[in-house]
């Protein structure tokens, strides 16, 4: 049971959880050890938890009441960076997605997907992949690309990522930053594939020379 792969499962809908929970257990790959209506409540239960008891990944709603599922996937991933969350939800408004990402969801998944099919993310997300659909990533690549068209290319970088960013740019490799930021070398990459996309760039080499150009590296040094 040690090595089983560790889900939580945040929804405020009691009847999805049991849904949920009920097909997951049916393999014997993966334990559902906690359960949360909230994201307020499943921070706590986290903080709670030795790190060898946390989720390795949190399937996590987006609309919820006392704190939301784009809110919680932020503070979660700042506070637990080694938790992966899968956004679990209905809603496919590019601007979700978008924001989504932003805050820190590996993966971003339609409630309407097959169980198979969820079992897959599910296995993919604790080994860090991503996993997102056809449909998905052109919402995705749609809201980025909507919002590069109403905000300047800085606006568009959280800040975390502005500081990838820099280190990038100052020649540091994804352990390097990992050790600098305190976050794990599967959150840097996350950041980089986002920077990628975000700027519309193909490489490392590219994303220096972009900082570079936009006077975010000190150059005394």
């Amino acid at each position: 049971m040690s090595t089983a792969i560790r889900v939580m499962l945040v929804d405020d809908h009691q009847m999805v959880r049991m849904g949920l929970k009920t097909y997951i257990m049916l393999d014997p790959r993966f334990l559902v050890i906690a359960e949360a209506s909230n994201g307020q409540d499943a921070l706590n239960q986290i903080a709670a938890m030795k790190v060898e008891e946390q989720p390795h990944v949190v399937l996590m709603d987006l609309s919820m009441p006392v704190m939301d599922g784009i809110t919680t996937t932020g503070e979660m991933s700042s506070r637990f960076p080694d938790i992966h969350i899968i956004m679990l939800t209905s809603f496919l408004e590019e601007d979700k997605v978008v924001k989504a990402v932003e805050a820190g969801a590996l993966s971003y998944v339609l409630k309407t997907v097959s169980s198979d099919e969820l079992i897959r993310v599910i296995e993919n997300a604790a080994q860090g992949i991503p996993t997102m659909n056809s449909e998905i990533s052109l919402a995705l690549t749609r809201g980025l690309r909507q919002r590069t068209t109403q905000q300047d290319d800085t606006e568009g970088l959280t800040l975390r990522e502005k500081e990838v960013l820099t280190l990038i740019a100052d020649g540091k490799t994804n352990k390097d930053i990992a050790d600098a930021l305190f976050i794990s070398i599967k959150t840097v990459k996350t950041h980089v594939s986002n920077l990628l996309m975000k700027c519309s760039l193909e490489d490392r080499t590219q994303l220096a020379i972009y900082a570079h150009r936009k006077g975010w590296v000190d150059t005394k040094n």
